[in-house]
């Protein structure tokens, strides 16, 4: 984190907490994932948060794997969590699940009965949700309510036993039907669920509810500062009343807005449906915001850093801009991408007065970024090349300065070329195009005395690799789809994916590897995909090179 900022709201509640000598100035944080989906950008923001402020102060993170729902949860999951925290660049103290405390916990139901503060009850979801009223309507008690602490204990004994089932019975906190705050108002603790569990196998039929299991597991390990989000600032007083009446140690909470971004959907429950229903080819296609897409499109952890120390720490819910990620992998990939040639739509231009059977090996930089840029590559440089068919205009504009009829232009790393003519095919599309070239005007040693405006890239056709490019764009077409009428998947932008089977590349990209960003000049960002093969490259655009979407949105 920079030293230059100021201190956000947290860091400044913990200064504070090291001054006063509290917990004698430990700093133990938890980063508490349920293993039901793969990780997106909003986790990505609270692993920096909780892993940055503690490495900050020399302090350490738990990693708490959240494990109380066995019919959601997955092994798949739990090793793409920890994959994901790994590859953002952090490190966690222990590797814990509140599955851990399954027994603990289970006594501290059992203190709780006895102490008259919790009871089990026979009714309905319905009919537990109806007798809790209204915000403006005290709650009234079930029948349950009363029942002895020897019937309680006795009733949640058997439950435990398995001797009921699903739904049959829920153990309640006994608090404040009449409590402003509806969660206070006599909170289930305790369901039964017959269901195999991914650790614990068939131990168990009861499962604690996540505002029981999460402030007793942060009491049980001791956490310092446990950092939620700000829809949890209504369950507080609840974390805290467990604390109190069960006398454990008191770890607090501390709320802070959650990442919400524009142009996608950060809610599991409707990630998990574009996954079953194949709008998108799996929870790390490109498109989506988890950080397995982000990282198999070619977004790079420090990329991922940034963003989230740009953003900050707020204590208001905001929309942020999806352009403000990508400014970060542009900023990120400017700086360490290696520069390469590709044509994505290509035409065939032969230089007539070129060597016919002659192979040039031209120098390229890998990145002019870089002091002393990073290295070079060969680039093989021949008669024929392939260029874009957008840097050719049959009849040129008046301030068109790439190639055309009499116009001249630089190839990058090569010769000025002047256009003499051009052939069209039975389609009339333009299929060659003839030039000559200026052999004095070599790039790095150019005696030609010329000076053109333009400059093209290109590749040999001599040597060029075949590449599938996908082109990625923002996943839905609205800037909020969770808050569109109707279903959100009727928003999804169909222009999100386009494919170009045949592009051709620069030789030296048949070594690329995945997680290594590419520049493809005057095209974008890419990365390989990890569909590719040796016998079939398949390139993932990151970002472009520049922020078009801002641009469309205006003609729109």
């Amino acid at each position: 984190m920079s030293e230059e900022r100021s201190l956000n709201f947290l860091e400044e509640i913990i200064e504070e907490d090291i001054r006063n000598g509290k917990n004698g100035g430990r700093i133990l944080t938890r980063f508490p994932p349920e293993p039901n989906g793969y990780l997106h950008i909003g986790h990505a923001k609270s692993i920096c948060l909780n892993f940055g402020i503690a490495k900050k102060y020399n302090g350490k993170t738990n990693l708490r794997f959240d494990d109380t729902n066995p019919t959601t949860e997955d092994v798949e999951y739990v090793d793409s969590i920890r994959e994901d925290i790994k590859w953002l660049g952090f490190e966690w103290d222990k590797e814990l699940y509140s599955s851990n405390y399954f027994d603990q916990l289970y006594d501290f139901a059992l203190n709780l009965i006895r102490m008259g503060l919790a009871y089990v009850d026979d009714s309905t979801a319905e009919e537990i949700a109806s007798a809790k009223g209204t915000p403006t309507e005290p709650g009234k008690p079930t029948p349950n309510r009363s029942r002895s602490i020897e019937e309680n204990v006795q009733l949640f004994e058997d439950m435990k036993a398995g001797k009921y089932p699903d739904g049959a019975k829920v153990l309640r906190a006994k608090i404040d039907l009449a409590s402003p705050n509806m969660h206070l108002r006599d909170p289930l603790m305790y369901r039964i669920k017959h269901a195999h569990h991914h650790r614990t196998g068939d131990k168990w039929c009861i499962y604690p509810m996540y505002d029981f299991a999460h402030g007793q597991s942060d009491a049980i390990e001791q956490i310092t500062h446990s950092i939620c989000t700000l829809e949890f600032i209504p369950h507080r007083p609840l974390y805290e009343w467990f604390i109190q009446q069960l006398n454990v140690f008191p770890s607090r909470q501390y709320e802070f807005a959650r990442l919400n971004m524009n142009y996608t959907v950060m809610s599991k429950r409707k990630l998990l449906q574009l996954v079953n229903e194949n709008y998108v080819t799996g929870w790390d296609d490109p498109r989506m915001p988890t950080i397995s897409g982000l990282r198999r499109r070619g977004y790079t952890p420090l990329s991922i850093r940034n963003f989230s120390e740009r953003i900050g720490v707020a204590r208001r819910e905001n929309l942020i801009d999806l352009s403000l990620l990508e400014f970060c992998i542009r900023e990120d990939l400017n700086k360490s991408a290696w520069r390469r040639m590709a044509v994505l739509d290509p035409v065939k231009l032969i230089i007539s007065n070129y060597p016919k059977d002659q192979i040039e090996v031209m120098d390229g930089e890998n990145n002019p970024e870089v002091e002393g840029g990073d290295g070079s590559r060969p680039i093989p440089f021949s008669s024929e090349l392939w260029i874009e068919r957008d840097d050719f205009m049959e009849e040129p504009t008046k301030k068109y300065f790439r190639l055309g009829p009499g116009l001249m232009v630089r190839l990058k790393n090569a010769y000025i070329i002047q256009c003499d003519s051009f052939v069209k095919d039975d389609t009339g599309r333009v299929s060659e195009i003839y030039c000559t070239y200026i052999p004095e005007s070599k790039s790095g040693s150019d005696t030609s005395g010329i000076h053109v405006k333009g400059t093209i890239h290109w590749v040999s056709v001599a040597g060029a690799k075949t590449a599938e490019i996908r082109l990625y764009d923002r996943l839905f077409r609205v800037e909020d789809p969770s808050n569109e009428e109707g279903d959100f998947k009727e928003y999804i932008n169909p222009d999100s994916l386009s494919v170009i089977k045949n592009a051709f590349i620069e030789p030296d990209l048949e070594n690329a590897e995945p997680g290594f960003g590419y520049q493809f000049i005057r095209k974008g960002y890419f990365s390989l995909d990890i569909d590719s093969s040796p016998d079939h490259l398949v390139f993932n655009r990151t970002v472009t090179l520049k922020d078009t979407w801002a641009k469309e949105v205006k003609k729109s």
